[in-house]
C-alpha cells in the first residue's frame, strides 16, 4: 500500500478501531506483525481442520479430533473451596452416548449454554469412562450471525502468540472480513490500492484475470468451501506479491539506468591476449560465452549489473581477471571484494602471478595487510574528473583485492571502473552498495559459487542480469560421496591414512571452534590432539577464525606447499581455497552444515586430476537431515543442491544472515512459485 493510498484506505486503520479489540488484544495482535485492518485479514492460516463430517459420539476417539453434535441434557458450575478454581460441564446426547464437555477455571462459559440447545463439538477425548472433552471447540446451532465459523466447515487455525485464543481470532477475521471484504466488492472506491491492480492485471494479462479478486482471494483463504480452493487463493495473493516487489524492482532499474551514464570499459584485447597466452588452459565454451555478455555491458550505454553463477571449480576466477583486464585496458582501476583474508590473499597471490608479466599492478588491503599507501586524498572533483577523462591519466591502472578493508571511509579508490564482488551471499547488500558508491557509478560483477535457485534469482537479485557457467574444465577428477555413522570412523581414519600415505592431502571439518556443550556437536580445538594421534606420523595443521592472520597464513602456506598433510578446520574454508593436491574431505556432524555449505566444502576437494573422496559423518536420527545428506551423495550438482535446501530449509538458511533485501512474503513460495514469479516479471514490466 502506498503512503497517498494508505492515508484514505480502511485497509490502513488500527486494528485497536475494530469491535471488542481493546489495548491488550492489539499488543498480543501487534506481536503477530498485525497492526492495521489489511495485516489481519493477510494473516494466514498455518493450517486447516476439516469439521464437516460427524461421527456417532460413542465413536468418539482419544486418538484424533472429530466433530460431533448432541442436545444438553444437564449443564452445570462446580466451584472448589476457596473459590478461585471451577469447572464448567454440559453433558450431549445424540442418541449413541452421552459426552461430557468441561471447561476449567471459565465460569463464563454457563452463559452460553442452555437446557436443550442443540451443540456442534469438535475435539478429541480426554477420558473415556466417561466420555469426556476438555476444553472442546463448540457452535450452537443457530447461534446468531458467527453461527457455523468454528464447526461444520473447514475451519483455519492461526499462528497464536501467548494469551490469543484461537476461537477469538478466527471470530475477529470473520467478522471483519463480513464487515471490509464484502464492502470492497459493493463499493470499489474504498478499496483503491486492491482494485487499481485488479483493473491493471485484468487489462495486462488474460491468464491474471483468470484469477479470483484479490476479496474473493482474502475470503477463500481464511473461510474455504473446499479444500482445493486455498491453493487457489494462496497463488493470487501470491501473485500481488511478487508484483509488487518486480514493479519496486523495475523501478528503481529504470531510475537508475536514467541517471547512470557507463564509463567505457569495453578494453582492446592489449592485455587479455597475452593473459590467455599464458594461462595454460583453454577456456570453457561457457566461459567464453559469458564473457561476450560481459564485454557487451561493459561497453553498452548503462554501467554493468550483472550477476555471475557458477558451481565449484567451473572457472569463475578465470572470468572475473578477463573482465578486470577489460576495465584496466580501458585505463580504469578495478575493486575485487572477497569474504575472508584467507580468500582475499589467494586472490591477491593468484592476480599477482597472473598479472605480473603483464605489468598490471595488484595491491592487497585487508584488516592486517596493506601493500597500497593510497589514502583518502583524491577529492570528489578530482575523482570525478579521473572518471571521465580516465584514458588521459597516465598513472597505470590497479586491481585492488580485499576484504572489508576496501570499504572503509579511510581507503580511497580513484578511477574506479569495476566492482567485483566474490562470494557475494557472505555479504549484505548495504556493503555491495557501499563498495559501488566509491566509485562514479562503476560497472558491477558479482559472483557466487553458491547456485542461485531461479527464483530466488528474479527476487533477491532481480535488478541484476545473470550469467550461467554451467560446464566444467576438463581434466579434473570424480568427486565421491558417502554418508557414515560415527561407529564406522576406525575405517574412514584408515582410508584417510592410505590416502595420505599415496602422497594425497585431506581436510576435516567440524562444525564447532570451541567445545560449547549441549548438543554433542564436535570442535576443532578440542580435537586437535587426537587427530594428531590417530593421523601420526604425518602433519597435522589447524586453521579457524579465531587465529591470527599471521597463524592462518602460515598453516595455509604449509598445506599449499604439501608440509601439513591434513588440515583440521571449521567451515572457514568452505571458499576459495585451492590445493589441487587435497582428495579427502571428510566432515563430521554433517547434520549441523546446510546442503549449499556442504557443497562448497566439498569444492575444497577433486580440483586436480585424482579421484577425490567427500565424507560425510551423521548419527542424525530426525527423516529430515538424512533426506538432506542423502541428495549430496546422489548428485554434485550445484543447482539441484540448491534447490533442495530452498526446500527444505528456506531462503534465510540459504542464504545466510549476511543478506538484507528479501521481502517477507506471506503467502509466495520461492520454492514452488516460478510460474508465478515469470509471471508477475512480465506484468510489472507493463506497470512499472
Amino acid at each position: 500500500m502506498s503512503p497517498s493510498e494508505s492515508k484514505t484506505s480502511p485497509l490502513a486503520a488500527l486494528v485497536g478501531s475494530l469491535w471488542g479489540v481493546g489495548a491488550e488484544r492489539a499488543a498480543q495482535l501487534a506481536r503477530l506483525d498485525i497492526h492495521n485492518i489489511e495485516d489481519l485479514l493477510l494473516h494466514c492460516p498455518r493450517r486447516y481442520e476439516d469439521r464437516r463430517h460427524f461421527r456417532k459420539i460413542a465413536e468418539l476417539t482419544k486418538d484424533e479430533p472429530a466433530t460431533a453434535r448432541g442436545t444438553i441434557v444437564a449443564s452445570g458450575l462446580r466451584r472448589f473451596r476457596g473459590g478461585d478454581k471451577s469447572v464448567f460441564e454440559i453433558i450431549l446426547d445424540d442418541g449413541s452416548a452421552r459426552l461430557h464437555c468441561r471447561w476449567w477455571n471459565l465460569p463464563f462459559m454457563q452463559n452460553y449454554f442452555a437446557m436443550g440447545d442443540e451443540v456442534f463439538v469438535y475435539g478429541k477425548l480426554s477420558e473415556t469412562k466417561p466420555r469426556v472433552m476438555t476444553h472442546p471447540e463448540t457452535e450452537v446451532i443457530e447461534g446468531g450471525e458467527e453461527s457455523f465459523i468454528h464447526i461444520n466447515r473447514i475451519a483455519p487455525v492461526y499462528p497464536l502468540t501467548d494469551g490469543l485464543p484461537q476461537r477469538w481470532l478466527r471470530g475477529l477475521i470473520w467478522r471483519t472480513l463480513e464487515r471490509f471484504v464484502a464492502a470492497s466488492r459493493e463499493s470499489a472506491a474504498n478499496f483503491p490500492e486492491w482494485n487499481a491492480v485488479e483493473e491493471k492485471m485484468a487489462a495486462l494479462s488474460r491468464v491474471a484475470a483468470t484469477f479470483p479478486s484479490r476479496a474473493n482471494a482474502v475470503r477463500m483463504i481464511h473461510f474455504p468451501e473446499e479444500l482445493t480452493d486455498v491453493e487457489i487463493a494462496r497463488r493470487r495473493l501470491a501473485l500481488d506479491e511478487f508484483i509488487e516487489l518486480q514493479v519496486q524492482i523495475q523501478k528503481r532499474r529504470k531510475k537508475f539506468e536514467s541517471h547512470a551514464a557507463a564509463l567505457p570499459c569495453g578494453g582492446n584485447n592489449r592485455l587479455i591476449k597475452p593473459f590467455l597466452a599464458r594461462l595454460g588452459f583453454k577456456l570453457t565454451d561457457a566461459q567464453t560465452k559469458v564473457l561476450r555478455e560481459i564485454r557487451k555491458d561493459m561497453g553498452g550505454a548503462h554501467p554493468m549489473r550483472r550477476l555471475l553463477q557458477g558451481d565449484v571449480g567451473s572457472g569463475k576466477t578465470a572470468v572475473a581477471a578477463c573482465t578486470a583486464l577489460m576495465a584496466l585496458e580501458s585505463g580504469f582501476n578495478v575493486a575485487l571484494m572477497a569474504p575472508t583474508e584467507i580468500l582475499a590473499e589467494q586472490h591477491y597471490t593468484n592476480f599477482q602471478r597472473w598479472f605480473e608479466p603483464l605489468e598490471v599492478k595488484v595491491e592487497l588491503q585487508t584488516g592486517n595487510r596493506k601493500t597500497s599507501n593510497i589514502e583518502h586524498r583524491t577529492s570528489n572533483v578530482q575523482r570525478t574528473a579521473c572518471a571521465n577523462h580516465a584514458t588521459r591519466n597516465t598513472q597505470p591502472s590497479t586491481l585492488f583485492i580485499g576484504t572489508h578493508a576496501l570499504i572503509e571511509s579511510g581507503f580511497d579508490l580513484p578511477k574506479l571502473g569495476l566492482v567485483i564482488i566474490d562470494e557475494q551471499h557472505k555479504f549484505g547488500v548495504a556493503q555491495r552498495e557501499q563498495l559501488v558508491r566509491k566509485g562514479r557509478y562503476p560497472h558491477l560483477l558479482v559472483m557466487t559459487a553458491t547456485p542461485i535457485p531461479r527464483t530466488l534469482g528474479l527476487t533477491l537479485y532481480g535488478d541484476l542480469e545473470v550469467s550461467v557457467i554451467d560446464e566444467l574444465p576438463g581434466g579434473r577428477g570424480q568427486i565421491k560421496t558417502f554418508i557414515r555413522t560415527a561407529d564406522k570412523l576406525p575405517k574412514v581414519w584408515e582410508f584417510i591414512r592410505e590416502q595420505l600415505a599415496a602422497g594425497r592431502q585431506a581436510y576435516v571439518v567440524y562444525p564447532r571452534v570451541e567445545e560449547s556443550g549441549g548438543k554433542g556437536l564436535k570442535a576443532v580445538t578440542e580435537e586437535f590432539e587426537n587427530l594428531k594421534t590417530l593421523l601420526a606420523p604425518f602433519r597435522v595443521g589447524l586453521l579457524h577464525g579465531r587465529l591470527k592472520s599471521r597463524e592462518k597464513d602460515e598453516v595455509m602456506t604449509e598445506f599449499r606447499a604439501g608440509g601439513v598433510n591434513a588440515l583440521l578446520a571449521t567451515s572457514l574454508i568452505e571458499v576459495g581455497v585451492d590445493v589441487p593436491n587435497a582428495t579427502v574431505m571428510l566432515v563430521e556432524n554433517a547434520e549441523a552444515f546446510g546442503l549449499a555449505q556442504l557443497h562448497q566444502l566439498r569444492g575444497r576437494i577433486g580440483r586436480g586430476a585424482h579421484e577425490s573422496y567427500c565424507i560425510l559423518v551423521s548419527d542424525a536420527e530426525t527423516a529430515g537431515a538424512n533426506e538432506r545428506l542423502k541428495v549430496l551423495e546422489e548428485t554434485n550438482d550445484g543447482f539441484r543442491i540448491a534447490e533442495t535446501d530452498l526446500k527444505l530449509r528456506g531462503p534465510g538458511e540459504l542464504l545466510g544472515q549476511q543478506q538484507s533485501g528479501l521481502p517477507k512474503f506471506r503467502f509466495g513460495n520461492l520454492a514452488d512459485d516460478l510460474d508465478l514469479i515469470l509471471q508477475a516479471r512480465e506484468l510489472a514490466a507493463k506497470m512499472a
